[in-house]
């Protein structure tokens, strides 16, 4: 399976290294050809030691989370526009719901906008296809999450053939711009590819088959879609290969392994929000004789 375009080496995942940021291990590679064949999706690259150990390392990061949460909450009422939006994507059964809740838990739910995006409205068709986007893009402070995003018009458009091909190109061309332009208003794009293997997924659908509390997760249609897993991960391929850029890279996380998949999405997080280094603003009265009068009341 080729990608289109001009012809680039194939990317082959960093090695492991347990001093560096999980954001350099994880990072796609810009401007090369993705070939996902090559990523391990039962891989733990700079992870703890094991489930156990993975499970305490990620609810040792809720204390620096929440309190960095706050500090970008805080500063924007004192005029930072500066957010965070994390966009998840990946195969059916990889885990975006779960990341949302068990990553995102960790946050005050109050400084968080949650958007899962399906299948286009009637309304949503009549408009180009960022509109539905913009409109859910989190405020200043906030921490935004997408469940699935503006890349399903250039993945299953692309497999299921619902735009021409010079569409699909200019769509990529776009979605550069419009990330660049969020990347410019103080949006710090965290862009997560959970990457599940084939018959890992196949274990999660019959785990919905054979439990009754799960069958309303399950549709006909996952093995429809199962059927073209080939179709699905080139589509994949070309859009890390186009949109991972340095304003907006995107971070391929290994998602076989649920414990690891929580605690790098987790760490990702933490990397970027500590990065930001947002400050509480300073007050703007006196503190001083507000204390005074305070203490006559």
């Amino acid at each position: 399976m080729r990608a289109e375009g001009r012809a680039a080496p194939e990317s082959r995942p960093a090695p492991a290294r347990r001093d560096a940021p999980l954001r350099a291990l994880l990072r796609a590679p810009v401007g090369e050809r993705i070939d996902l064949g090559a990523f391990d999706p039962r891989a733990t690259p700079g992870g703890p030691a094991g489930k156990a150990a993975g499970l305490a390392a990620t609810a040792a990061l809720a204390e620096p989370l929440t309190a960095l949460q706050e500090r970008l909450y805080a500063a924007a009422t004192a005029g930072d526009r500066r957010r965070v939006l994390l966009v998840l994507q990946g195969m059916d059964t990889s885990g975006k719901g779960g990341t949302v809740k068990h990553v995102i838990g960790l946050f005050n739910p109050a400084g968080c906008r949650i958007r899962s995006f399906k299948a286009p409205t009637p309304e949503e068709h009549e408009h180009p296809f960022l509109w539905r986007i913009k409109k859910a893009l989190p405020v200043a402070g906030e921490i935004g999450i997408f469940d699935r995003s503006h890349y399903e018009d250039v993945l299953v458009a692309r497999v299921r053939e619902l735009v021409s091909r010079s569409q699909l190109g200019r769509r990529y061309a776009q979605i550069n711009r419009f990330e660049q332009s969020l990347a410019d208003d103080g949006v710090t794009l965290v862009k997560v590819f959970l990457h599940i293997g084939y018959e890992e997924q196949r274990e999660r659908l019959l785990e919905r088959l054979d439990n009754p509390d799960k069958h309303w997760k399950f549709s006909p249609g996952d093995i429809e879609d199962r059927g073209l897993w080939p179709e699905y991960q080139h589509a994949y391929e070309l859009a890390l290969q186009r949109c991972s850029t340095g304003a907006a890279p995107w971070y391929v996380v290994p998602a076989d392994r649920k414990w690891y998949r929580n605690w790098a999405v987790t760490k990702l997080l933490l990397e970027h929000l500590e990065e930001l280094d947002p400050r509480y603003p300073e007050a703007r009265f006196d503190v001083a004789e507000s204390r005074r009068l305070l203490l006559e009341t």
